[in-house]
């Protein structure tokens, strides 16, 4: 099977390489060698990541995630094979989504193999998902990230547990066997119920009532008992290990600020080491010099130097 995963993370650029709404809102600053309470920095542009990887499906059960005892080690998940990374930090999400998909058909032209899409919940990412496989013609299930899901659940667990408290493990983990299950629904009410009957103020069940919201929201991609019973993956660790190893290992360090062809560059090179195809590359890349520096003077006549 293919899975097509996808991310993104910020990178500081230099002013002129920020995106138009984020500059205007980095010139509104009060301040200016100073942020005022409650602004934003302002100073990241989104870079898009996507990851196409093969991998063999390993069916699993709710005790394979989450085993009764404790002590005991989660089942291996199924295993990634031959990652295919991209990043841009000038392309959009829909471009990079596209091109995730592109070479998803390369591996398979026919589409013989099941394709599943994983991401860790954005609304926008999963829009254009589902508009690049209506695009191709293709049925891809889409699966949220079930670690991601479980940090909604853990916010919420605050709103009834005091900091620290045992209670909290045992409360999410029945939570989190629920969603693996299919009862997301039941969970939302469930945490919304729990948090009147404790009669809890807005400010209180606030986590509480956003972990239930997004509940809701991504159900139709939180069906967990498919994903299981097929050997799908359900986290998104290939898409966050791309994101740290493009992404943030480089271009999150001290101090730098980057310009948009720079960041784009390093980027590319980057990803092109990580899908082992820098040799081709660079092959390609002084083929194309040697014609830009001598070609013309072949062409008039003249002697190359």
């Amino acid at each position: 099977m293919l899975a097509l995963s996808f991310d993104g993370k910020g990178v500081v650029m230099r002013p002129d390489g920020l995106r138009e709404a984020t500059a205007k809102a980095a010139a509104s600053q009060k301040l200016s060698t100073r942020l005022s309470k409650g602004e934003k920095r302002n100073r990241k542009r989104m870079c898009e990541v996507a990851a196409v990887y093969d991998l063999t499906p390993v069916p699993r059960t709710i005790a394979d995630i989450l085993p009764y005892d404790q002590g005991q080690q989660p089942s291996p998940a199924p295993r990634a094979a031959g990652k295919w990374l991209h990043a841009s930090v000038t392309d959009d999400a829909a471009t990079v989504i596209a091109a995730g998909f592109a070479e998803a058909d390369r591996r398979d032209p026919d589409h013989q193999r099941t394709w599943v899409a994983l991401v860790d919940g954005n609304a926008h990412q999963i829009d254009r998902i589902r508009a690049e496989a209506r695009t191709r013609k293709l049925t891809i299930p889409i699966v949220v990230d079930f670690i991601h899901v479980l940090e909604y659940v853990w916010k919420a667990a605050w709103c009834f547990h005091p900091e620290g408290d045992p209670n909290a493990e045992h409360w999410v983990r029945t939570q989190a066997r629920q969603i693996l299950a299919g009862r997301a629904g039941i969970v939302a009410a469930a945490i919304r119920r729990k948090a009147t009957y404790h009669g809890l103020d807005p400010g209180q069940r606030r986590n509480a009532d956003i972990a239930a919201a997004y509940l809701l929201a991504k159900k139709p991609y939180l069906d967990y008992p498919t994903a299981l019973a097929q050997g799908w993956p359900i986290a998104t660790g290939v898409i966050e290990g791309a994101c740290r190893h493009l992404v943030k290992d480089r271009m999150d360090i001290t101090g730098a600020r980057w310009s948009l062809p720079g960041a784009e560059a390093i980027l590319k090179l980057r990803a092109l080491t990580s899908n082992g195809d820098f040799d081709r590359y660079w092959t390609w890349h002084l083929t194309q010099e040697q014609q830009r520096i001598h070609a013309s003077r072949y062409l008039t006549g003249g002697i190359p130097q």
